[in-house]
């Protein structure tokens, strides 16, 4: 009996595709190519970036009409941002670019349904194992895009909502450009506007213009955990998001800098820069790290402004650099936290165009392609931005109730920062790390901000 209601509670809170199809720009574009540059290549094996957005059904009509609204404002977006419709390919030389030509698929959208699942489900603050069947291309590299679309999206009808699941290529573009691509298709989708207020900026090779040749075979052979490899079973992880109100922000920063490093020089600590310590002390804790455990702080940051000559917001690609740093366990946890923030604000603000431009020269003299657990021992990274406007991406039924990343490029101590879904300076952190030191972070009540 037991075994008959395990299964039609699973039933229950399946996902089954109903339909797939693709999407292309509504007008004809022609042949296009654009080559990948330094900023774009290193991520060819970091897996497809995954985004959820999950909508409650306020208006909007039924889910069908949605699906055909959401298609309608693709065909319009597409027609500024076609490479999302294109291929990887290579030319004769072997470097890689992006293709388009009018005869291509374009972009997958599929359909599902999980009448099962409610909304609220959903946004609970607990890991993204759950999210795997609304979100296609699961543990499917970047590469792969010479034969697979470069974004797909899953449209799943819940029982009182819509969840969104898209799969970006990560060598094609960042953050910025994938938030830039979301708000220009909602804005077509809820009449704001009928066609793309701010255009792509597509050339690439303005900001980088060397043609890199590269060997992909190590990528083919190296995919996979080396642990599982070598027969040693892969810890355990666990996801969590951890919300903290602008109220905590707040007195997270003004901690962090009401005792500052003794005259080195360090400026007032950002919003940023304050709960990245804040972060990084933590989970050094729940690691139980030993005084002398070297650790790693990686951000990867915006590149757009640092550049020489900078490049707009606009600009469509990766324009982002991992900025490493690094310091003792014991140096972290034992000075105060402006310590670690002076630290952080270093490595930020030396990363200039001249640091850009000698770190592009050496990775293009042996360019060296990224696994995306490649952060650094004992690292915390911080991916995405509190900055990009993710509830404001409304298609015309409402914003959404809840923004997650999905389970690809996940490794022990990735975070994804999101803008708080209470609005003002409130900020979701979104970690991965070992469960035993997961059980640990979500027990510190100093980092929860409850004390």
């Amino acid at each position: 009996m037991a075994g008959v209601e395990a299964g039609k509670e699973e039933e229950a809170t399946a996902v089954r595709i109903t339909g797939k199809s693709h999407v292309k720009p509504g007008k004809l574009i022609g042949r296009k190519e654009c080559q990948l540059v330094t900023f774009d290549l290193p991520y060819l094996a970091f897996y497809y970036n995954q985004k959820l957005l999950f909508y409650k059904n306020d208006g909007g009509g039924e889910f069908e009409d949605k699906v055909e609204k959401l298609k309608e404002g693709l065909r319009v977006v597409l027609e500024e941002f076609y490479q999302l419709g294109g291929k990887l390919g290579k030319d004769d030389d072997g470097v890689l670019r992006v293709d388009y030509d009018d005869d291509m698929d374009g972009v997958e959208v599929v359909e599902a349904v999980a009448e099962g699942i409610t909304v609220d489900e959903l946004t609970g603050d607990d890991g993204t194992s759950s999210f795997k069947e609304l979100i296609p291309f699961n543990g499917v590299l970047n590469l792969e895009g010479l034969h697979r679309p470069l974004l797909s999206i899953q449209l799943t009808k819940l029982k009182d909502g819509v969840a969104m699941g898209c799969a970006f290529n990560h060598a094609v573009l960042d953050g910025t450009s994938t938030w830039h691509f979301m708000s220009s298709w909602a804005q077509i989708c809820n009449g704001t506007s009928s066609s793309v207020v701010v255009p792509p900026f597509l050339d690439r090779t303005t900001a980088r213009n060397t043609r890199v040749k590269l060997d992909l075979s190590p990528v083919v052979s190296c995919n996979g955990d080396d642990a599982t490899k070598q027969g040693q079973p892969a810890p355990q992880m666990r996801e969590k998001l951890f919300r903290f109100s602008e109220a905590a922000v707040d007195k997270i920063k003004s901690r962090v800098n009401s005792t500052p490093p003794p005259s080195d020089g360090s400026k007032p600590f950002s919003t940023f820069q304050s709960l990245a310590v804040h972060i990084w002390r933590h989970v050094s804790q729940a690691r139980n790290l030993k005084p002398e455990d070297y650790t790693v702080f990686t951000v990867f940051a915006d590149c757009r402004k640092r550049v020489d000559p900078p490049m707009p917001d606009s600009y469509f690609g990766n324009l982002i650099q991992a900025i490493f740093t690094a310091t003792a366990a014991g140096l972290l946890l034992e000075n105060p936290p402006s310590f670690g923030a002076s630290v952080i604000q270093k490595a930020i603000e030396s990363h200039d165009a001249k640091a850009i431009d000698e770190r592009n020269k050496a990775w293009e003299a042996a360019p060296k392609i990224f696994q995306f657990k490649d952060a650094g021992v004992n690292c915390v990274a911080v991916g995405s931005s509190p900055r990009f406007k993710v509830y404001e991406v409304d298609f015309g039924w409402g914003k959404p109730v809840g923004v997650r990343s999905g389970s690809n490029n996940r490794f022990d101590g990735m975070v994804y920062l999101y803008q708080g879904k209470s609005g003002g300076r409130s900020i979701d952190v979104e970690i991965t790390m070992e469960a035993e030191a997961m059980e640990k972070l979500e027990k510190d009540k100093e980092f929860l901000m409850e004390v």
